[in-house]
């Protein structure tokens, strides 16, 4: 990003190209300073009206975040001591991945939980009710571990422990075992998204020689590497990211122009005749926010968009946006789910959509409430029922039928 500050003039007289039309060529008033939540949304890409009001925004924290800091849940590290206390632990988090995992044979689970050399990291909820975990394998002398087993309860997926357990996790591998900064998983098919937005990848980097005959290969599963970075605070990412923020609205208030406010065209004012035309070019700043008269002439060959057109547009981007969207806004790969099509006889997702969209092959809402469904059904066909999958499915899916409720409600 450029350090240099753009200055701003502190006043601005509109060029009328020597013709008056009425337009008073009054000081254009410049604000200092915007609040904090106008800034925000000039950062989104948001028109900022300078001289509105608007309620300040407050993200939400996390359930998951919102127990631990009450007490509610703990995060602690275990291993097999032979203490009564590790034992109660150990077999909490035997029963939830036998529970979570239901195509790991369950003697392999036992086996692998139980053994000395294995490590773990176990969510405790009232006493030492295991409400989730993650099992694994350090080799400090390759600098790498692998992560054997991770799940967390069905019931509480939507709390966001899943993230959170990962975030301790890094926290604590890099106070135990100072140096392991890689970790290496097979991730079945149902995996693969949640440990890419963890911050893993399938690129391994990670020299062969290093993990090669240290971990065990899963047929069907992809193995995945992810790195820690030395600089995050893994436990602190908030922190970080509000700062960043600040760092970029810094940076706007130094070199935007959306703060300059004009004073409002005198021919609109109460009292004044009506009928009045105003050349664009005479318009006090919209040249310099990039208007050009083409855009006018564009404006007018545009066929309007009819009322189904623009819900289906509004709806498809409010979809997407839903916080258990993210399984459904691209097609499923092929190659990281072999059987998928076999399964599945007509695939949908919300990219899909989108391109249909555009391209006006919806004809009407019904066709375009057809294809959403069908992205559902199409999850719940495959995944089974339980998995986070199938929950994000439902999730969304209530959100459209509220969506078209509302409408119904609002056309009578």
């Amino acid at each position: 990003m450029a350090s240099s500050t753009a200055r701003l003039p502190t006043t601005t007289v509109p060029h009328t190209n020597g013709r008056s039309n009425g337009l008073s060529e009054a000081k254009v008033k410049v604000e200092d300073k915007m609040d904090e939540n106008q800034l925000a949304r000039l950062a989104t890409g948001v028109p900022v009206d300078s001289a509105e009001s608007n309620p300040i925004t407050v993200k939400t924290e996390k359930a998951a975040t919102i127990e631990l800091r009450k007490g509610i849940i703990r995060v602690m590290p275990v291993e097999n001591d032979r203490q009564p206390r590790s034992l109660v632990v150990l077999t909490g988090l035997k029963t939830l991945f036998q529970k979570q995992l239901p195509k790991m044979p369950r003697e392999y689970i036992a086996r692998l939980v139980y053994d000395s050399n294995s490590k773990a990291l176990a969510i405790i909820k009232r006493g030492y009710k295991v409400v989730g975990g993650i099992c694994f394998r350090p080799f400090p002398h390759r600098g790498f571990a692998e992560i054997v087993f991770f799940a967390t309860a069905s019931v509480d997926q939507v709390k966001g422990y899943g993230g959170m357990l990962m975030d301790h996790f890094k926290a604590h591998i890099r106070k135990a075992y100072p140096g392991m900064d890689h970790f290496l998983t097979y991730a079945d098919n149902y995996a693969v998204g949640y440990f890419e937005k963890q911050g893993f990848s399938k690129e391994i980097t990670l020299d062969r020689s290093k993990w090669a005959g240290y971990i065990k290969d899963y047929e069907g599963g992809t193995i995945m590497q992810c790195t820690m970075l030395p600089k995050v605070d893994y436990l602190n990412k908030v922190d970080i990211t509000t700062r960043q923020q600040e760092a970029i609205l810094q940076k706007i208030r130094q070199m935007s122009r959306s703060h300059i406010v004009h004073p409002g065209l005198p021919q609109f004012q109460e009292g004044q005749p009506r009928n009045v035309t105003v050349d664009p070019k005479d318009v006090p700043g919209l040249k310099e926010s990039g208007w050009s008269p083409s855009m006018a002439e564009n404006l007018m060959r545009t066929t309007p968009k009819s009322p189904d057109r623009l819900f289906m547009e509004r709806l498809l981007r409010e979809l997407k946006n839903h916080n258990q969207a993210w399984p459904f806004l691209l097609p499923v790969n092929a190659e990281e789910v072999p059987d998928y099509h076999t399964v599945i006889e007509t695939p949908m997702d919300f990219s899909t959509m989108e391109l249909k969209l555009d391209s006006s092959q919806y004809y009407s809402l019904d066709a375009f409430v057809s294809d959403a469904r069908l992205v559902f059904n199409n999850c719940r066909l495959y995944n089974q029922e339980g998995s986070i999958y199938h929950k994000c499915a439902n999730g969304v899916e209530k959100f459209l039928n509220e969506q078209l409720k509302e409408r119904e409600k609002r056309d009578g």
